[in-house]
């Protein structure tokens, strides 16, 4: 609806000034439907958002749950299921950079968002044709998993004057032990009978265990954001041409990136991770926070090639005399970019997609859509935070009249100042992360 709409909106201009009696009126409704055309089409990009919201973390968990958990096979193929998921992403994302942008930059943005539009309309009657093929998950009279785990932490407060000793040494679980008093029945005579099952503890537990995973990935995130920002400012003040009068525009640069993801996930799904499984024994080879893990390290290597690509640029304007002609090119060509683009792609691969299988396998069965939302909390969150951190190191490297890290002329900025900070950063929390890893532990023996 909301890609129709926006097909609706762009549509709107050649059919408000047809047929006006004179100039004043065509001037009038003109105006006036401006106006309402912009509302609709603030009205569209808030309903797609909207559909965003429920599609993204709910068709990702529906999709992951048409594989059984218990089979071995089928085990395998889930873990699979998360690259290949990702993989159609990059895919369909490398296919609107190379083509739907040039429609509508350069065709008609009616057609822009009609294709789309389109494509979602055959894509939702492929998904209602596969409706008595899917597996349901069949609820019963269980209580909501919201209540059950709001009654731990309830129950835990309420009897955090009680003694531990109180119970019993096997009952008690390895990790946040206060969550242990929900399993003692309150000293009030009117609540007696009120006390948490173990299970209903331990999933309380799986939830509060990701709390330090997900704030220990918001660098990452940080890092992730600079990709679609920073790095095309960066490319577009670069050598871009392919031949004469052929010149790859700033926002494509990010290509780059999806052909780096669709090159390392078949050789990730198909060559590393049968090769690990054979020395692991595990269904995905390694472990959900170790490919995490790994996907850090190497966001934050792309850093360090980042700024150090970016030393090499300002030191060719200023051989060149370029350093106050910003509107010149730098004679320096685009492809220095490649590498930090295709580690930034490596790192999705590992990351991005690892911390998708880890949200949706830990979480309890009925909150899976919840945990593929937290995920994706990561990256918003992430994106305010470098939003927040690029405002803060404006203001301070830009006083008393100074250029700042982040001058409009890139070419006396310091972005490689930048780069260099979220390496650092990086570093430091790729070692928060593997202090919390460590002491992770698994909800299900599947992915341990």
């Amino acid at each position: 609806m909301g890609l129709g709409l926006l097909t609706l909106s762009a549509t709107l201009p050649s059919v408000t000034t047809s047929g006006a009696p004179n100039a004043d009126n065509v001037t009038l409704n003109t105006s006036s439907m401006l106006q309402y055309q912009v509302i609709l089409f603030f009205f569209s990009l808030y309903l797609v958002a909207f559909g965003q919201g429920g599609h993204k973390p709910c068709v990702q968990a529906f999709g992951a749950d048409q594989f059984d958990a218990e089979h071995p096979v089928e085990c395998k193929a889930k873990s699979s299921f998360f690259n290949w998921w990702y993989f159609s992403i990059a895919a369909g994302i490398l296919l609107t950079l190379l083509i739907l942008n040039y429609i509508q930059e350069n065709l008609s943005w009616v057609l822009g968002f009609a294709i789309p539009a389109i494509v979602m309309a055959v894509g939702l009657l492929v998904f209602v044709l596969g409706t008595m093929t899917y597996r349901f998950s069949v609820k019963g009279d269980e209580e909501s998993p919201f209540v059950r785990i709001g009654r731990v932490f309830i129950l835990a407060i309420r009897n955090r004057k009680i003694a531990s000793s109180a119970i019993a040494t096997e009952e008690s679980l390895k990790q946040f032990k206060f969550l242990d008093k929900a399993l003692l029945a309150p000293d009030s005579t009117m609540e007696q009978g009120k006390v948490c099952s173990m299970r209903e503890v331990e999933e309380a537990k799986a939830v509060l265990r990701l709390a330090p995973i997900w704030a220990t990935c918001l660098i990452y995130a940080v890092v992730f954001a600079q990709t679609s920002t920073l790095f095309t400012k960066q490319g577009a003040t670069m050598d871009r041409s392919i031949t004469r009068g052929i010149e790859i525009p700033a926002a494509t640069l990010q290509c780059f990136i999806s052909f780096s993801i669709l090159l390392f996930i078949p050789i990730y799904d198909r060559i590393v991770v049968p090769l690990a499984r054979a020395f692991t024994g595990k269904p995905g080879g390694i472990t959900t926070l170790q490919r995490i893990g790994t996907g850090i390290a190497v966001s934050a290597m792309a850093m360090v090639i980042a700024a150090l690509v970016e030393m090499k640029r300002l030191q060719t304007a200023r051989e060149h005399g370029l350093v106050d002609k910003p509107n010149v090119t730098v004679p320096m060509r685009v492809w220095w970019l490649v590498p930090q683009y295709s580690l930034c792609g490596l790192s999705d691969v590992l990351a991005i997609v690892g911390l998708q299988e880890f949200y949706y396998d830990q979480m309890p069965n009925e909150l899976r859509s919840i945990g593929i939302a937290l995920y994706l909390s990561i990256l918003g969150v992430g994106s305010f935070l470098s939003s927040f951190l690029i405002s803060v190191i404006e203001t301070v490297t830009g006083k008393d009249g100074r250029d700042s890290w982040f001058a409009d002329n890139l070419n006396r900025a310091h972005l490689d100042y930048f780069y260099w900070l979220l390496a650092a950063l990086s570093a430091l929390g790729l070692a928060l992360y593997v202090y919390s890893a460590r002491s992770y532990i698994y909800a299900r023996r599947s992915t341990s």
